[in-house]
């Protein structure tokens, strides 16, 4: 008998496996809601306003918000950098005491939203607060003896940003100096240079990339910003887009500053982009070593733990303490009925929002996963922009042809059947959702589909051998494997919604406030003590992933 030898087959790949084409027409649907608001923005910006109302801010306060933009971004950039790139070489490079306590806990102030935040530093540091007040009574001044620095300022709102911020630098630096650290600090040591040598020379290049990653994400939550730029008086975009829209009743006025806006967020994101050039950053091997840290002792020691104190001082222990100090001594005196229905609100919105922002990111990375052609990986990418637009900016694109659709289908059902209905879409809570998974279905998404490339294809292949369609396949071989996956995306989302301000203030109902719009109010109104009780809860509510990224990063040495 010859034996003849043939190649086996080939193994399926997803390009020739049986798509459902349902699922690829829902992923492309979730893509097209979710572009839906830049869409509409961009389609109001060459219309014509009422009465001028481009022109007015054009030639009035367009150049302010401009300028205050550029230098609240520049500040923020720098400080953001300073605070997370020294912690990061500080943990990761030297051995001191507390050294593995800062590791985790310089990501604490991620949960500490930055208006929260400007609340709790204003009722620190105001005439009446009690650093001055005890500088007053400590060496017997009046208000005429000295000078004291103002934090309503575009200075005190670049600080209140770098200290909730950094984290984003800290991790994604500590990240890359873990990666590629070793081999480099030792080939530093071998030739000579110092710490600080090593530093500037050797840690600063090769972490370029993560630098300037932590950096984009630091301004982009800074343009997205509504609650410490107005608390501040800083006319920034996003101010005069609330403006705008609310006092000057000018839709298409409001649509023009958010695509100024978004060009701002284009900016930040294509000179991330340019900067990197044709350069590229390659871990040498595969396998990562995690070096032994310099050992300090004595001064040295004691600056590397101010070194690392100090961020976590101003972006969380400080704030945390005089809003911890603020709600048991005083609080909100609503905190009875009214502060229940806030909670509730805030909850139940934040709930629907992440079980609703879980099924669609697990309906996109899904589709994607199957059918890999250019149609579904563009409806992946699409469904991710969100998390780069404002919330102003998606809560002024969604609202103009929502109101365009309420108005036009209340006169239909008032003219053909005699229904006066209201305001359907904008005058309940499914806009609110609905804004809320356009801002924040990225973070689902991204953490689903990290999931989801660590289950191999080839079960996804053996699942069909056994004759498992692919919603089968879904159900019973790659849900048990994406519990922990999904349930961090609810929560990371869940987290986000609790904290959101912009796009709740301008689609909200009338009459439905949360935790968020509860302490925005009254800190507007100077109520600063009720104030606290609302954002102590956010604060709380923020630390649980907080909690479990922390414990990740404890393990990451180990």
């Amino acid at each position: 008998m010859t034996l003849i030898a043939t190649a086996p087959p080939p193994e399926p790949t997803a390009a020739i496996r049986p798509q459902p084409r349902w699922l690829t027409g829902l992923a492309v649907l979730a893509a097209l809601l979710v572009a839906a608001p830049v869409l509409s923005v961009g389609s109001n910006v060459f219309s014509g306003g009422t009465a001028g109302t481009w022109s007015h801010l054009a030639s009035t306060v367009l150049p302010d918000y401009v300028i205050t933009t550029l230098w609240l971004c520049l500040g923020v950039g720098v400080g953001a950098a300073m605070l997370g790139v020294g912690a990061a070489w500080l943990v990761t490079h030297f051995e001191f005491p507390l050294r593995s306590t800062f590791e985790w806990a310089l990501v604490l102030p991620l949960a500490m939203p930055a208006y929260v935040m400007a609340y709790a530093y204003t009722d620190l540091l105001q005439f009446a607060g009690p650093v001055q007040g005890g500088l007053r009574a400590a060496f017997g001044w009046s208000r005429a003896d000295y000078w004291f620095p103002d934090v309503r300022t575009t200075g005190g709102a670049m600080l209140m940003f770098a200290g909730v911020l950094y984290p984003y630098v800290y991790m994604l630096t500590r990240a890359a100096l873990l990666e590629r650290g070793a081999g480099m600090l030792e080939a530093s040591r071998s030739l000579g240079l110092t710490p600080w040598q090593s530093f500037v020379r050797v840690t600063l290049p090769m972490a370029r990339p993560a630098i300037i990653g932590g950096v984009t994400l630091a301004l982009m939550e800074t343009l997205a910003d509504y609650g410490t730029v107005s608390y501040f008086a800083v006319q920034t975009f996003t101010t005069g887009i609330y403006r705008a829209w609310f006092s000057l009743g000018d839709r298409v006025a409001a649509a023009q500053l958010s695509m100024c806006l978004l060009g701002f967020v284009v900016l930040v994101l294509a000179l991330e982009r340019a900067s990197r050039g044709r350069a590229r950053f390659h871990s040498p091997g595969m396998r990562r070593h995690v070096p032994r840290g310099t050992p300090l002792r004595g001064a040295r020691a004691m600056l590397a733990i101010a070194g690392c104190l100090l961020p976590l001082l101003i972006g969380f222990v400080v704030p945390g303490a005089v809003l911890l100090r603020m709600a048991i001594n005083e609080g909100d005196a609503q905190f009875g009925p009214r502060f229940v229905e806030l909670a509730r609100n805030s909850f139940s919105v934040s709930a629907l929002t992440a079980l609703l922002a879980v099924l669609l990111a697990l309906l996109v990375a899904y589709a994607r996963r199957l059918d890999p052609r250019p149609l579904t990986r563009i409806a992946h990418a699409a469904a991710g922009m969100g998390y780069a637009l404002p919330g102003s900016v998606i809560a002024v694109g969604l609202l103009i042809p929502l109101a365009q659709m309420d108005n036009a289908l209340a006169l239909w059902l008032r003219e053909h059947l005699g229904w006066s209905t209201g305001l359907l879409l904008t005058g309940g809570v499914s806009a609110l959702v609905y804004a809320y998974l356009v801002r924040f279905l990225t973070a689902a998404l991204q953490t689903v589909d990290s999931s989801l490339h660590r289950v191999t294809p080839h079960m996804d292949d053996a699942a069909r051998s056994l004759g498992l369609t692919p919603p089968q396949t879904l159900q019973r071989v790659h849900l048990p494997l994406l519990r922990r996956g999904l349930l961090t995306a609810g929560l990371l989302v869940f987290i986000d919604v609790m904290k959101e301000l912009p796009a709740t203030l301008v689609v909200r109902p009338f009459n439905f406030d949360t935790l968020a719009t509860q302490a925005y109010t009254l800190a507007s109104d100077e109520r600063l003590a009720e104030a606290s009780t609302a954002a102590v809860c956010i604060v709380a509510v923020g630390l649980l992933p907080m909690i479990v990224l922390c414990r990740q990063i404890a393990k990451e040495r180990n």
